[in-house]
């Protein structure tokens, strides 16, 4: 199995569960208006590391969880319950965000690290969606499960993420003058979309047999 073509499968499949509009990207692109670029890829390098882990338990799991969908179901379950109180957090945030507030620089990148780490970790989604491309991908014999191909697979993965999270930080740099990307709107717009996450999670789970 050629390793690049490996590597180039992790980085398409991973850019395109992250590039559309949610939490993690939307977040990167909030810190990176108010405190700066620098501090946006740090949010995004955390992100990353959690993300390589998450892609490497589905590489591991990707045949377990394919033959016991319950487990999907329990980490829909606790999606649910995680999406909705970050919905609620991110609204309370925006409602109390009346006037611009200082940004604390002496640990503000250490944070931001760790608050990637956190929102990345409560973002379960990327196990269930990385078991299903992968088991995919074994079905059509175009990824084996040794030690190079892993490596190459999860090595794209966290690449395909943190380009998709660089794109949102350098569109909302081109638009940070505009309504739009003021702090209470991007909490609002956070909120919302992590609503509406939760309302789908909620469907598919009354849709369950």
């Amino acid at each position: 199995m050629d390793i690049s073509i490996v590597f180039l499968l992790g980085l398409s499949f991973a850019f395109v569960g992250v590039i559309p509009p949610g939490m993690l990207n939307m977040t990167a692109a909030k810190i990176s208006l108010k405190e700066g670029h620098v501090r946006g890829f740090v949010f995004s390098i955390g992100v990353c590391v959690v993300v390589g882990v998450q892609t490497y338990l589905a590489l591991i799991f990707a045949k377990y969880l394919n033959q016991h969908p319950d487990v999907v179901d329990v980490l829909k379950r606790v999606a649910l319950v995680i999406f909705i109180l970050i919905s609620i957090y991110f609204f309370l945030v925006a409602k109390s965000e009346a006037t611009p507030q200082e940004v604390d620089t002496s640990k503000s990148k250490k944070s931001r690290f760790f608050q990637g780490l956190l929102m990345s970790g409560l973002n379960v989604f990327p196990i269930p969606y990385q078991a299903y491309i992968v088991t995919a991908l074994l079905s059509y014999k175009l990824l084996s499960l040794d030690n190079l191909s892993i490596g190459s697979y999860i090595a794209g993965a966290t690449s395909g993420t943190f380009i998709a999270l660089y794109i949102y930080i350098l569109f909302f740099d081109k638009i940070k003058n505009s309504k739009i990307t003021s702090p209470k709107r991007m909490n609002y717009s956070i909120g919302i979309i992590t609503a509406i996450v939760s309302i789908t999670t909620l469907i598919n789970i009354l849709k369950m047999p």
